[in-house]
């Protein structure tokens, strides 16, 4: 099989790494997300290094932070946008990767490459349709359709959608420097840190901290569910490590949903509609390489 390289670009840290696959990792590295030049700087050596050691490289899959430009006919194809990662706006990422490198680069959100990565290994295995959401620091949500991640406009923003916000139950305005009170204003982890003075994994599974964040993850699902009717639903992250908050979202959406959609996959194995990445941390980075095998179809066609 071709050799691949992945890089997962995150706005803490760089995962790369060289493989074929979740069974076959051969060479890994976290780089801390620090400047442009300094950061990318970091990930052409080690990729140069690995190709010193075990040779070329069929492809690079890169799944970055957003906004990005996913559009392959645009200019700025590959470019950091107005990302409120500080330093980072405009920032032509995939340009130098590629001159470096002289390597084909498949390029997505970091969402849309953990959607894959859970689409071809993962619990997305023989469905034709999932969406991925992931709740950390921010929430940020990606999808696949008809083995193909999603793209309009731009790309998804699942995490800056407005849902209601009861201000007489839920007093905090909010946490997002756009929206304030959209689903990532709300509902990530720094969100949730705002609004109770600490952290949310140190928060007692008991706090009312969580009856809220399901409240809120569980709006936002349903919204997807009724726009995308996505075969499964895959939720990363962070905060979802809490075991408590999957049963708690699960009834919430069964519930509000209201018998109005009488599938069975609702109504009668919602445990294994709404769930946990079967990939774990890993599954950004595979998704990178499903980004590569990608590309390497489109300009071999093998």
């Amino acid at each position: 099989m071709a050799l691949l390289g992945g890089i997962e670009a995150g706005g803490t840290k760089f995962v790369c790494a060289v493989g074929t696959g979740p069974d076959d990792l051969q060479a890994e590295i976290r780089i801390p997300t620090t400047m442009p030049q300094e950061t990318i700087s970091q990930v052409i050596d080690f990729f140069q290094q690995q190709i010193k050691q075990t040779g070329d490289l069929a492809a690079i899959g890169i799944g970055a932070f957003g906004p990005v430009d996913v559009c392959e006919n645009s200019p700025k194809f590959g470019w950091f946008l107005n990302t409120p990662k500080p330093g980072w706006q405009q920032v032509d990422f995939v340009g130098t990767i590629k001159r470096e490198l002289n390597i084909p680069v498949g390029f997505d959100t970091d969402v849309n490459a953990a959607a894959l990565g859970e689409y071809q290994w993962g619990n997305g295995i023989g469905l034709g349709s999932l969406i991925y959401l992931t709740v950390g620091t921010g929430i940020g949500g990606g999808g696949v359709m008809g083995g193909r991640p999603i793209h309009g406009l731009l790309h998804p923003e699942m995490g800056h959608i407005l849902i209601p916000h009861d201000l007489s139950v839920d007093p905090f305005v909010g946490a997002c420097p756009f929206h304030q009170d959209c689903l990532e204003g709300l509902a990530s982890g720094f969100a949730m840190e705002k609004r109770w003075q600490q952290k949310a994994a140190s928060l007692p599974a008991d706090h009312p901290a969580w009856a809220l964040e399901a409240h809120y993850l569980a709006t936002g699902l349903i919204n997807f569910i009724l726009t995308l009717s996505p075969e499964r639903i895959i939720l990363g992250g962070g905060v979802m490590e809490q075991p408590q908050l999957f049963p708690l979202i699960r009834s919430q959406v069964r519930e509000r949903l209201n018998a109005y959609l009488e599938v069975p996959q609702i109504m009668a194995d919602i445990d294994n509609y709404i769930v946990p990445p079967k990939l774990g941390s890993k599954a950004g980075i595979m998704g990178a390489f499903v980004l590569a095998q990608q590309t390497i179809k489109q300009n071999f066609g093998v």
